[in-house]
């Protein structure tokens, strides 16, 4: 009798020993509560598979607690499975305040994972996530499983978890974390997920290049590798349901399996390839071949077989080892036969097998739950891109060895010969433009002190000729922009009656020379002020006219303005016709060409660049207009020009002086000019200004002692001179070297270089406007009015 009375006590006291362990609560404590950043309630919480039953949380709260079984570790893998589980837990808030926490209950993939809060056998809380349901829909709206748990002092409350996949591996980790442990783990993860998709996005994009330069596959089903292995990570991360798919639906359940599929088929591609297994072994070969045909019937078996679905997660991973023992024994076999050792390659395929052993170890419990074991794969798979990266990079020095230095000589030379000529065509600018600049403006200034009319017809003999050479020097300017593609057209508003009288009057002198009768025919209601770039249209203007001068011997040169408007857009037709030589059908196509002439032989008859339609039809192209040349040979041409530009009508018309008044009202100017013909030329303009004080610097440094010792109000800074030229002493005045005071005084550059880059450069370096050589007076008093 007393032996059955001692089995009896120690059977009811291993059932409360059980019964205890299996259902200990957690109590949160005033000394615990302090130092629990993150704790895994394993110890806490049990476990029950109620199969394919889609049981209510009130039929769960009736099943007798003893069937529910403790979970065994922190990382309780669950299998490749479609049943419901159920987690219990219970919690205490022992503390007199209240806790807030946040759980994580399973893998970012699960279908279903829901919370209930129950306490005195009645839900108090009820919390849902899983992709099955839209992204918006989720109590705690992140990518992970998470769930709030909140508790009022002395509260106590028991916890239940329902779990249900498609199929999938489920994991059941019970993870508590305060809120700032979660920010700070999500803060880690964002980091490091950071880095690594950077590293596949660079690497698909890099070797996507590789391909389309080099028109090899291997780099193609590399870089596609890449793109599918990172889709299939963003999905296992819960990235791609929430920011592709956050509606749910197929693609949203199915994207793991499917990049799986695509990113195993491409990886299979790519070592084929790389390895050249077609060459080694034809078995090997048709083993890759039948893995494809394996990997197109699981793919088949997905889209139109949905009720097999939950067969798809344990075959795909049966293929992936299949694929890894392929790649393994093709590098095994290429060793034997040729003794080639794939270093990098190798890396890369040991670093992809490693981190999902690690992974797979992990899902059966094998390994605890950690940072490193949950992302273990990410991390073998970053660094298999790493060591595969390098490996292609093997190959892309095999491949372009030879031609990389054939490329870098001709790329020094052409480096080279890119810089004499920028810096040719800049240095011709500055030498030619300089006396250009003096003989233009003195040319004015005599024919504007002397009645005489033999000067005055002296003058203008000058100044047309020196026209014509500045002409020519913007020809190869603007061919050479043309070539760099940096002409930009500026948008100002502009007279058009204006323009086109000053083209009439200088046409109009040039065909009195020749003895040519000039005509110009302009519709009455041509409209007056227009939007657009006015010198590149008087720029066309008067190749095209010039062009016709050049070309006829005797008769008549005709221009023909005609507009109209449609949808707020004045569209203008320009109409050049003349009785000259015209042109040969032969020739016709080719006459847009650069350095192209309607007759090229020794006695140079017409002379001239050829660049002059070639410089139309450019700027034609840029104003998106059309040009179109008819011409009959010996009978003569007609060179037809349209274009659209924008009409500004004037809300008030203001009438202008008949004398402007150049009065800068006590301005001081500070000239920085190394040359000292351009410093008689300023000097012959600003002694005309009214209350104007000029004085002069013959270069940089200068220019910055005169500012230390006198305040000015504006600097008209040329860019080429010896010393310091105008790009140092401008940097040097916006850093405060010439004054503090003097740190926003506005500076004008006054250049014989027009090149797009030397006007970038301005800008960059801080100066306020830009003005090119010759100078124009009223353009200069007009932009130092804008700066006073």
């Amino acid at each position: 009798m007393k032996q059955i009375y001692t089995k009896l006590l120690f059977l009811v006291a291993f059932l409360l020993f059980s019964f205890s362990n299996s259902f200990a609560q957690f109590i949160v404590t005033k000394t615990n509560s302090d130092h629990l950043e993150e704790l895994s309630l394993h110890e806490h919480t049990s476990l029950i598979n109620v199969k394919q039953k889609n049981l209510s949380i009130e039929e769960v709260l009736k099943i007798n607690r003893s069937k529910f079984k403790l979970l065994e570790n922190e990382n309780s893998d669950l299998g490749f499975s479609k049943d419901n589980y159920w987690l219990h837990f219970s919690i205490k808030n022992e503390t007199n305040s209240d806790v807030k926490y946040y759980l994580e209950s399973s893998r970012p993939i699960i279908d279903y994972a829901n919370l209930y809060k129950v306490a005195n056998g009645k839900v108090i809380d009820y919390q849902k996530s899983g992709d099955n349901i839209p992204f918006n829909e989720r109590s705690f709206k992140h990518r992970k499983t998470l769930f709030t748990v909140y508790l009022l002092p002395n509260e106590s409350a028991d916890y239940y978890i329902h779990l249900k996949s498609d199929g999938e591996v489920i994991n059941a980790p019970v993870i508590l974390r305060t809120p700032m442990k979660l920010v700070e783990v999500t803060s880690f993860e964002q980091i490091v997920f950071g880095f690594f998709y950077g590293i596949l996005i660079i690497a698909s994009i890099l070797y996507f290049f590789f391909f389309y330069a080099m028109r090899e596959r291997v780099f193609l089903y590399y870089s596609l590798y890449v793109v599918f292995i990172g889709l299939l990570q963003f999905s296992l991360d819960g990235y791609f349901y929430q920011f592709i798919t956050p509606d749910s639906g197929w693609l949203s359940h199915k994207s793991v399996l499917l990049f799986a599929i695509i990113s195993g088929v491409f990886l299979g591609k790519y070592a084929q390839t790389f390895l050249e297994v077609k060459k080694i072994s034809s078995s090997l070969n048709f083993c890759y071949n039948l893995l494809y045909f394996l990997f197109a019937g699981l793919l088949s078996m997905i889209v139109f077989v949905p009720t097999w679905f939950e067969y798809g997660y344990p075959i795909m991973n049966a293929l992936g080892l299949f694929l890894l023992v392929l790649i393994i024994s093709s590098l095994i076999i290429l060793y034997k036969k040729t003794g080639a050792v794939y270093q990098f390659f190798t890396l890369g395929i040991l670093s992809l097998v490693t981190g999902f052993v690690i992974f797979i170890l992990k899902n059966f419990s094998l390994l605890p739950y950690n940072f490193i074991t949950e992302n273990s794969s990410k991390l073998g798979t970053g660094l298999e891109v790493v060591f595969l990266s390098l490996s292609m990079a093997n190959l892309i020095k095999k491949l372009k060895e030879d031609k990389e230095k054939l490329q870098t000589v001709a790329l020094q030379k052409s480096e080279e010969m890119n810089e004499m000529k920028s810096y040719f065509l800049s240095n011709i600018s500055h030498e030619l433009r300089t006396p250009l600049n003096t003989i233009m403006n003195f040319i004015e200034s005599i024919e504007g002190e002397t009645d005489s009319i033999s000067i005055q017809e002296k003058c203008e003999v000058i100044r047309s000729s020196s026209s014509s050479l500045l002409s020519s020097v913007n020809d190869i300017l603007d061919f050479s922009k043309i070539e760099k593609e940096e002409i930009k057209l500026e948008e100002a508003e502009f007279n058009l009656h204006q323009l086109l009288e000053e083209v009439r009057g200088d046409i109009s002198l040039r065909a009195k020379s020749k003895n040519l009768d000039f005509q110009i025919f302009l519709p009455k209601e041509l409209p007056k002020t227009l939007k657009g770039d006015s010198s590149r249209i008087r720029q066309i203007i008067m190749n095209l006219l010039c062009n016709a001068l050049k070309f006829t011997n005797e008769g008549i040169v005709k221009f023909r303005v005609e507009s109209f408007v449609e949808n707020g857009k004045v569209n203008l037709t320009f109409i050049i016709s003349d009785t000259g030589e015209g042109i040969a059908k032969e020739k016709i196509d080719s006459i847009f060409d650069s350095f192209s002439q309607q007759s090229i032989d020794n006695k140079r008859k017409y002379g001239g660049l050829g660049l002059g339609l070639y410089i139309v039809k450019a700027l034609v192209t840029l104003h998106k207009g059309s040009v179109e040349i008819q011409s009959i040979e010996n009978q003569g041409t007609v060179c037809t020009v349209k274009l659209s530009l924008e009409e500004v009508v004037k809300r008030e018309e203001v009438l202008e002086t008949a004398t402007k008044e150049y009065n800068l009202n006590g301005k001081r100017i500070l000239v920085v000019e190394d040359n000292a013909m351009n410093q008689m030329v300023l000097k012959m303009i600003t002694k005309k200004w009214l209350n104007t004080e000029v004085d002069y610097a013959f270069n940089g440094e200068e220019g910055l002692q005169r500012m230390h010792q006198s305040k000015y109000d504006i600097v008209l800074m040329d860019l080429q001179m010896p010393i310091m030229d105008g790009y140092e002493a401008t940097i040097e005045i916006r850093k405060g070297n010439s004054g503090v005071n003097d740190k926003n005084i506005p500076i004008i550059a006054v250049t014989a270089d027009v090149m797009e880059t030397t006007k970038n450069r301005v800008k960059e370096i801080g100066m306020n406007y830009y003005l090119s050589k010759p100078i124009n007076k009223d353009v200069l008093f007009e932009t130092i009015q804008k700066c006073a």
